[in-house]
């Protein structure tokens, strides 16, 4: 059984087979009584993950993920429920669903596809980033509040720009205590990070948060540290655009984007 007492060292701490409970370094960004949706994400690639291999489901690769925020993620216990939705040896799709107090909160939808060795036609990547062990850190603090932002240890490359930001991103904090976790749900736990690490606009004037995250792999990543090349574009008429080429320590691993509501605070 987990001590609920102990200093929280993971960003949730399971319950039951389906079930987990925040800890104090999964508090928001926006507000700090919410859940900020980034290890959350990363915790629903865990749980697929998990249930696939619990299935004996083919040794597939995660080529995209799809996540609809669909309200309000407390600060409270949830349930993540996997269900594959299209089997098969080569190609699956797979669901994944968290519940609070009975009301879907996140949808998540992921292609698996099969590996084989396409080595002598790779290309068209971009170029890869510096290494972060080269780079000066940068605190996220003094933007963004929240348990979450405090446990990132952020580098950025150059000097961060509104609109446009490139920076690694590391957390020392596991993703569910007493747990080992695959490496992809440990780089997918930080991507959400990128819409907060080049904002255009001050948070505490305007809001900008993401209602979807779509990430698409072309290469399974590696490491402990998740790079966002990062540049954020907001329209004329109320939404945002967030969009990041991905990238581990070995070069870029793919994309993702993110659909804003962007309106003054209130």
């Amino acid at each position: 059984m987990t001590d609920m007492s102990a200093p929280a060292t993971s960003y949730f701490q399971r319950l039951g087979t389906h079930r987990f409970v925040p800890t104090v370094h999964a508090g928001g960004a926006w507000s700090t009584d919410e859940q900020h949706f980034s290890p959350l994400a990363g915790l629903v690639v865990h749980e697929i993950l998990r249930t696939r291999a619990s299935e004996q489901r083919p040794e597939l690769v995660m080529s995209r993920i799809s996540f609809d925020i669909l309200g309000r993620i407390g600060f409270e216990e949830f349930d993540i429920d996997v269900k594959t939705i299209r089997p098969g040896r080569t190609i699956e799709l797979v669901e994944a669903t968290v519940t609070i107090a009975g009301r879907s909160v996140v949808s998540a939808r992921a292609w698996m596809l099969s590996t084989q060795d396409t080595d002598s036609v790779a290309g068209g990547e971009p170029d890869r980033l510096p290494a972060p062990e080269s780079l000066s850190p940068w605190p996220l603090t003094s933007i963004w509040p929240g348990g979450y932002i405090a446990s990132l240890d952020t580098r950025p490359v150059g000097h961060p720009q509104p609109g446009r930001t490139t920076a690694w991103i590391q957390s020392a904090v596991t993703l569910v205590t007493g747990e080992s976790t695959h490496p992809l749900a440990s780089f997918l736990a930080l991507v959400d990070t990128a819409n907060g690490i080049a904002v255009r606009q001050e948070p505490t004037k305007w809001m900008f948060p993401n209602v979807d995250l779509t990430i698409h792999l072309y290469r399974q990543p590696e490491g402990s540290w998740t790079g966002l090349d990062t540049s954020v574009t907001f329209g004329h008429a109320g939404q945002g655009l967030t969009t990041t080429v991905l990238h581990d320590t070995r070069g870029p691993v793919g994309v993702a984007e993110q659909i804003l509501t962007v309106r003054p605070q209130p």
